[in-house]
């Protein structure tokens, strides 16, 4: 397949699937046991940078990507060393959301079947039925993989890790102190969202939440790629979020960050603490706040 063979393999796909297939939640099972896919059941997402004619795909990543491919296979070894992250499609097939450079160069290398992994992202209408349903104007916002997620070797951890088949999805431990965290801006209307740079099941996370006894409300992943794409879903997504929420708190690992919407007004808050002390000092400055609130 040649470049330009390529350019209008894709363009042809994503013609022939508008306004027939649509993103649709999959099963647990069929999460947990489709591992392997042919190429030609994976389609290109149209608001992908790789499937827009004027910014890609970089023909130049395909074939670096084709090149260690092709070495891989000649040692015996696989070519792949990550799966690409799709969501499933109905009436059928996946959705690339990750790797579309990887499945070109797959198909180049006539690749029978490329390995997969299956999430259920967040769309546009689950952030609308969310918002609709919640009662709340302020909420709170943390960063999954930066600030809630640890290593099993971090020294300050939850105690209570998981059974199966979380723990096949999730090697990482939750920071000591978050579920009390997360528990106290339940308690205090907030809706809580959580954010994250890779890609992560939407139900995964919230099974994961719930067996520390947390709920959240939004669950927003692979942060980067939707930064990248800058879609104009992605853009009323967030139009979407600001306009429904007065006040947001930001907690990082150093700080709170406060911003209101309508004043454009923010102050930051550190929290100087760490190990068992940290959650317990991030209370304490959220009580403060919202004591400030209630004065004003």
């Amino acid at each position: 397949m040649s470049s330009t063979q390529l350019e209008e393999y894709v363009a042809k796909d994503i013609e022939e699937r508008k306004g027939v297939s649509i993103p649709v939640h999959a099963g647990l099972l069929e999460r947990l046991l489709v591992r392997k896919v042919s190429c030609q059941k994976l389609h290109p997402n149209a608001e992908d940078e790789f499937s827009i004619p004027s910014v890609g795909p970089s023909h130049k990543i395909i074939s670096k990507y084709e090149s260690q491919f092709r070495t891989a296979m000649k040692r015996g070894d696989p070519p792949f060393d990550d799966p690409l992250i799709v969501e499933k499609l109905r009436p059928n097939g996946y959705l690339l959301l990750n790797g579309h450079h990887r499945w070109a160069a797959a198909m180049r290398c006539n690749i029978k079947k490329v390995p997969i992994r299956i999430i259920n992202y967040a769309s546009e209408s689950d952030i609308k039925t969310i918002l609709k349903k919640s009662q709340h104007d302020k909420r709170v916002t943390i960063d999954l993989d930066e600030v809630i997620f640890r290593s099993p070797d971090y020294e300050y951890l939850e105690k209570k890790a998981f059974i199966f088949p979380l723990s096949l999805r999730f090697k990482q431990r939750v920071r000591l102190g978050v579920p009390a965290l997360l528990y106290y801006f339940a308690q205090h209307g907030y809706d809580i969202w959580v954010y994250a740079s890779e890609f992560y099941s939407i139900d995964d996370i919230q099974k994961f939440f719930k067996a520390y006894s947390v709920r959240v409300d939004g669950i927003i992943t692979g942060v980067g790629k939707r930064d990248q794409n800058n879609s104009e879903s992605e853009k009323r997504m967030k139009e979407l979020i600001n306009n429904k929420y007065q006040m947001t708190l930001h907690i990082d690992n150093d700080a709170i960050l406060e911003t209101h919407n309508k004043t454009k007004k923010f102050a930051e808050y550190e929290i100087n603490a760490t190990g068992e002390e940290w959650s317990q000092k991030a209370i304490a400055i959220v009580e403060e706040i919202e004591k400030n609130a209630v004065k004003k």
